[in-house]
């Protein structure tokens, strides 16, 4: 399913759809590049989980923040199997919360099949194509 939205607000907005059709254990696989909207998305995400969005910032150096619905994951500085162990991604595999794992490109061949890949193209300035794809897709 893809989507264009015209401001943030409309990128969170998605997220929330989406998250409320997920379960414990979902993992939502963003892709995009850098300012493309992935931690607005993430917000969303948490809105729809029932969290406040002011507590979602990007991970991009702690790698990866706990909440209790949810772990934010950046891998933008993901780059070997020992940088990916050292993130506990393996451990945050357990299917008690939803992850949300930005820069998913980098580590796209530990993802689990049932992730939810979200692709955000940057279309211009306040501009996003958003492409949602279920597993089975």
């Amino acid at each position: 399913m893809t989507h264009t939205t015209h401001h943030p607000h409309q990128t969170e907005q998605l997220g929330t759809q989406l998250a409320r059709q997920l379960a414990p254990g979902a993992v939502v696989a963003l892709f995009g590049g850098l300012g493309a909207g992935k931690t607005a998305f993430v917000r969303g995400l948490a809105q729809g989980l029932g969290m406040a969005d002011d507590d979602i910032t990007s991970p991009t150096y702690a790698l990866v923040h706990e909440h209790p619905q949810l772990v934010h994951f950046d891998m933008y500085r993901v780059a070997t199997a020992d940088d990916l162990e050292s993130t506990g991604w393996y451990d945050y595999l357990d299917g008690t919360r939803v992850l949300a794992v930005e820069w998913s490109e980098n580590i796209a061949d530990e993802l689990p099949p049932n992730a939810v890949r979200v692709h955000i193209e940057t279309l211009n300035e306040n501009e996003r194509r958003i492409t949602i794809a279920h597993p089975g897709d």
